[in-house]
């Protein structure tokens, strides 16, 4: 047999054993007439039992364990995961606050012995925000922060090159508080940034960067975030 056919037969049964492959990710359990009921009805067992199970687990160690951590809790709290928790500081929280998904909240004790965080009554704190804390931040009451939104009253690192470079920590004159007012709205992804203090019902618009004081009312967009609508406008 000469070389030529060799391969070429290699290459038929490779293209054979693709198909086959193929074939076999694609079957799958008949779902017909008779089988929906069954499997409709194992789907809401599997429902009933993955909520149980998420229910029993935030009830009996997530939340306590989240609680331990902080100075304050108010009734009517609600967390669906345990939120990733860094460093130590003063957290409290208000009545009727939900957190949603997995938030995460750092601490940097560099610059003051005790960062505190406060969250108001009827706050929500969606999914994957991350509230950094070299100071303070105060979120006031009823406000609503979407999912991805980043909070630092600090940079994080130094300005200097030679500073980042030793692995310093920031000026202690950059690190400056965070104020949300009262029913703020917060879009998904927007960042917060150090200093910046927000008025009663502002809004800020997903994925903004917002660099300086919000006045009440107010709605923001952009990078750098800048108002659209005021109340003068309204």
């Amino acid at each position: 047999m000469s070389f030529s056919s060799v391969s070429r037969n290699r290459s038929v049964l490779a293209q054979r054993m693709r198909s086959t492959a193929k074939r076999a990710l694609s079957l799958h359990v008949p779902v017909g007439r008779v089988g929906k009921p069954l499997f409709a009805s194992l789907y809401r067992l599997h429902v009933v039992a993955r909520e149980s199970i998420g229910w029993a687990t935030r009830f009996i160690w997530y939340e306590p364990l989240f609680r331990s951590q902080c100075e304050r809790i108010g009734s009517g709290f609600s967390m669906e995961q345990l939120p990733y928790l860094l460093g130590r500081g003063e957290l409290r929280i208000g009545n009727d606050v939900r957190l949603s998904g997995k938030p995460s909240i750092q601490f940097s004790s560099r610059y003051v012995s005790r960062p505190r965080l406060q969250i108001g009554d009827g706050c929500f704190v969606g999914h994957n925000v991350a509230i950094t804390i070299g100071d303070s931040v105060e979120i006031g009451n009823h406000c609503l922060i979407a999912g991805g939104v980043r909070i630092s009253d600090f940079d994080g690192h130094p300005m200097d090159a030679m500073k980042r470079r030793d692995d310093l920590p920031a000026d202690r004159d950059q690190v400056q508080p965070v104020m949300l007012g009262n029913d703020v709205w917060i879009g998904h992804s927007a960042v917060i940034l150090k200093g910046v203090r927000i008025g009663d019902r502002a809004i800020v618009g997903a994925r903004a960067v917002v660099t300086r004081d919000v006045p009440a009312d107010a709605t923001v967009v952009g990078n750098p975030a800048r108002v659209i609508r005021s109340r003068e406008a309204a």
